[in-house]
């Protein structure tokens, strides 16, 4: 893995200086080797973090087609061995060849249509000296984060924006409208970033840069196909051929590997994967649970339960091969830290309570000298999904028998309750208005965006921020959706994880990789029809009949969900002195006050402090989601207001 800069100057000016300034301020994500090259008006470079066998061959940047093509790229390619055999390149040669070549070979041999062709997880550069052309990729899921800025003298991208803000003509500046959308939780749709002047090239798509102009295309857009089989023993094979190739590849270029392995389904399915891959090997898997501090007793919310070590334990013992490591909350305020993660990932941190635990992962990972961490967290939306958009595609399609004897084996299972089969069923048909009179005052006790967002009022009441919503097909209220395909899709697309994963790279040298989040595996769970998912009222059918022979009947009947970092309310009491002062602090910074609801946040820190009752839905909105996001977004806008030292 590598972090890449760019700079393209249309009057010509040497560039080559400057682009080794941005290399350095990128250094914490690749201290393995720096190098650039100058061809003419632009000037490319990498600095590597050494994570892959083959990256010890790796020169980047790279020229071919007789000096003509310039390439850097920030890359693991998944199906090397499909490249090589269809680019002719013999094994001895592909063994001593870093991704990186295989994959200027194949731009030189399709052009950018080789994109088309590839797996991974990547986000690369490409300057064509003939066509006076820059091509800026990433990957169809966004695992590898690529951020430009342009102006009317020159072009400039690098893989995380500390390495454009090394140029002095590009400002550190907040951009207050991206905050806005984020406190809305606005889909992450277009190129905006959180700073002013820095845009984003999105998930799946292809940025072209020449003299002076900017095209943006998606490439990557899954073709609507229907898998039809025989019987659903066939879609189980179809899934476990699937998820092993997945697993597969991301265990390239690791001794033993790390995994997140919690009592659910997808991060159980991850680490057993990967043990049964590995049981001819002398590698083993190291799976970590995060689970409360020892002695923890508080309630857990309705359905689910919040600590995970049984189960996860359950599924460890099936595999001799596997080491649970069992991670305990550490007793420390939310507010640690945050410092570190803004200089590492470069965006408000809107998860903290998550922060607390994730990080002690990630140090138990690292005092085991891991590389790699396996997780699943796109599970939900391909190996897992439930299935419940069934019920309005069998009402919309007349199969009014079917729909009832799911609904009845759902209830009689326990699974969903009446009511929320009935939203689920008809909310999608519903005339907007009389959804939004239904759920008024149900979503954590309030009414709209106002209920769980820090936003200024003026800012959450504005018809501007409603018609983006709308849009971008959220809605505030969050009505259910019909279609199976579209749904999933916009809910793998509304997020954005490149940042994330270069972060905990930079801060614990450890590479996350999901398996779930494959492409093709993506694609073959949104051809399998919904009834696969949902029969006989058993949600995310497909993989308990998939991975029965995988998983302990624990993980595989549990009916509820389970609760990572249940104890969150610990760490902000812990942090109820440091919200005060960070609010104070807060409170002189003109862009904070133009966003967040700062007397609101105050009031709830300075008020009655709930004792109990941290499980309810009103005390997560209020505290959870409206506290603690609207701190972070207002300590960000604080800090980028400080300036770029």
């Amino acid at each position: 893995m590598t972090a890449i800069a760019g700079l393209w100057r249309w009057n010509e000016r040497p560039p080559a200086e400057e682009c080794g300034r941005m290399l350095s301020a990128l250094s914490l994500y690749g201290p393995d080797g720096r190098s650039h090259r100058q061809a003419g008006p632009i000037a490319l470079g990498r600095t590597m973090m050494r994570l892959l066998p083959e990256d010890v061959f790796d020169r980047q940047p790279l020229l071919g087609n007789a000096g003509q093509l310039m390439l850097v790229a920030d890359l693991r390619l998944d199906n090397r061995d499909d490249l090589t055999a269809a680019l002719g390149i013999a094994p001895e040669q592909a063994r001593v060849a870093a991704d990186s070549e295989i994959l200027l070979r194949a731009l030189e041999r399709w052009n950018i249509d080789a994109v088309e062709r590839l797996v991974g997880d990547f986000a690369f550069a490409l300057w064509s000296a003939t066509e006076q052309r820059l091509l800026l990729v990433r990957d169809p899921i966004g695992q590898r984060p690529l951020f430009y800025h342009r102006n009317p003298h020159f072009l400039a991208f690098a893989s995380m924006a500390k390495g454009l803000h090394a140029l002095p003509e590009i400002p550190y500046e907040a951009d207050e409208e991206r905050v806005i959308e984020e406190l809305a939780l606005m889909p992450d749709v277009g190129s905006r970033t959180f700073f002013k002047g820095i845009e984003r090239v999105e998930p799946g798509h292809v940025v072209t840069v020449t003299r002076g102009r900017v095209e943006n295309r998606r490439y990557w857009q899954p073709a609507p196909r229907r898998l039809s089989l025989r019987r659903p023993e066939e879609y189980h094979e179809a899934l476990r051929e699937g998820f092993d190739r997945a697993v597969a590849c991301r265990l390239r270029g690791t001794g033993d590997v790390g995994a997140h392995l919690s009592g659910g389904l997808d991060s159980s399915s991850v680490t057993a994967t990967a043990a049964r891959l590995l049981a001819s090997t002398d590698r083993r898997v190291v799976a970590f649970t995060a689970v409360p501090r020892e002695g923890y007793v508080g309630a857990d919310p309705r359905g689910r339960f919040g600590n995970e070590a049984a189960h996860a334990a359950a599924t460890a013992a099936l595999y001799p091969n596997v080491d649970h490591v069992v991670v305990p909350t550490p007793p420390v305020s939310l507010l640690e830290g945050m410092d570190r993660h803004f200089m590492l990932y470069e965006r408000p941190s809107f998860d903290l309570p998550n922060h607390r635990w994730g990080s002690a992962v990630y140090d138990k990972a690292r005092e085991r000298r891991l590389s790699v961490l396996l997780t699943g967290n796109m599970g939900n939306m391909t190996i897992s999904y439930d299935g419940m958009h069934l019920l309005p595609e069998l009402l919309r399609s007349g199969r009014w028998l079917r729909l009832w004897r799911e609904c009845v084996a759902l209830h009689r299972a326990g699974r969903r309750r009446w009511s929320g089969m009935a939203a689920q069923l008809i909310g999608p048909f519903m005339p907007a208005p009389l959804w939004h009179l239904m759920m008024r005052g149900r979503r954590f006790g309030g009414e709209g965006l106002g209920s769980y967002s820090a936003l200024l009022p003026e800012i959450a009441r504005d018809p501007a921020l409603a018609a983006k919503a709308r849009e971008r097909q959220l809605d505030f209220s969050y009505r259910p959706r019909d279609k199976s395909a579209a749904s999933r899709l916009w809910v793998l697309g509304r997020g954005d994880l490149g940042s994330s994963r270069k972060g905990t790279l930079a801060g614990w040298r450890l590479d996350c990789r999901d398996p779930t989040a494959d492409v093709r595996l993506i694609e073959l769970c949104l051809s399998i029809p919904t009834e696969q998912f949902l029969r006989d009222g058993v949600p995310a059918a497909l993989l308990r009949g998939a991975f029965a022979d995988r998983l302990p009947p624990m993980v595989l009947d549990e009916r509820r969900k389970g609760r990572q970092g249940a104890d969150w309310h610990e760490g902000l009491d812990l942090a109820r002195a440091g919200l005060s002062d960070e609010l104070r602090r807060q409170k002189t910074c003109e862009a904070a006050r133009r966003v967040v609801d700062l007397p609101r946040l105050e009031a709830a820190v300075n008020g009655d402090w709930p004792k109990e009752g941290w499980h309810r839905l009103e005390a997560e909105g209020a505290y959870r989601y409206l506290l603690l996001r609207g701190v972070s977004a207002g300590f960000f806008l604080r800090r980028v207001a400080g300036g770029n030292s």
